[in-house]
């Protein structure tokens, strides 16, 4: 595996693989880009800025490795596709293998970070930089209303912007994991702004993961 990428304590069922996205993977770029499939390198070239490129890019080619090492493949022999969408049915569901079984996977990314989630069931994994007290304002205008009765009742406001990122990046896994993304509204599900006390919508499990400060993360595991 590459030098910026390790893998963490499991999640239950979920395998967990941390991944640093920038420093030298700049260098590598070139060759990353080689075992990308063309919609990803389409998705690389539309980035205006040479960061976020070589972010995306790093993210994607773990992904493929971790895969590729599972399936006994090599990372550019991956094929993905995407499931229908449980919503509308159309072709922008969870993505998926082409050409395999399985592992479920998912992937997300967001500054230096990526994190990617195997398991045997639908999965969703989310990532996120830690929001701005006016951002953590405008999400908690957006989440269930037991979610804002908690926040409610959190006086210190970093407390309570802690809280926001913590209900955000379940509700994101959680959504992800059902392939809907946001378009399902992010006021539906309850998923818990408490810190060891995710909820447990439709019998899917949620789990918060440990990264390095000014992260929060977690994940979540299909019934």
């Amino acid at each position: 595996m590459d030098g910026g990428m390790r893998e963490l304590s499991a999640a239950g069922a979920i395998g967990l693989w941390l991944v640093e996205t920038a420093g030298n993977a700049a260098d590598a770029l070139p060759d990353a880009l080689d075992v990308l499939d063309a919609d990803e390198r389409g998705r690389a070239a539309a980035f205006h800025f040479d960061r976020h490129r070589v972010r995306y890019v790093a993210a994607h080619r773990a992904l493929r490795a971790i895969l590729g090492e599972r399936l006994g493949r090599a990372p550019g022999d991956v094929r993905f596709t995407r499931l229908p969408c449980p919503g509308c049915g159309g072709p922008h569901g969870r993505p998926a293998l082409a050409d395999a079984p399985g592992p479920h996977f998912s992937l997300s990314h967001s500054g230096d970070l990526a994190l990617v989630a195997l398991a045997p069931a639908p999965v969703g994994a989310d990532v996120e930089e830690l929001p701005s007290a006016k951002v953590a304002e405008e999400l908690t205008a957006v989440l269930h209303p037991r979610e804002r009765a908690e926040l409610a009742a959190l006086a210190d406001p970093e407390e309570r912007r802690l809280a926001v990122a913590r209900a955000w990046v379940r509700k994101e896994a959680y959504l992800k994991g059902l392939g809907t993304g946001l378009s399902r509204g992010t006021d539906r599900d309850y998923v818990g702004t408490l810190a060891g006390s995710p909820g447990t919508p439709d019998g899917w499990t949620l789990r918060d993961v440990p990264v390095p400060e000014g992260y929060t993360a977690a994940v979540a595991l299909g019934p």
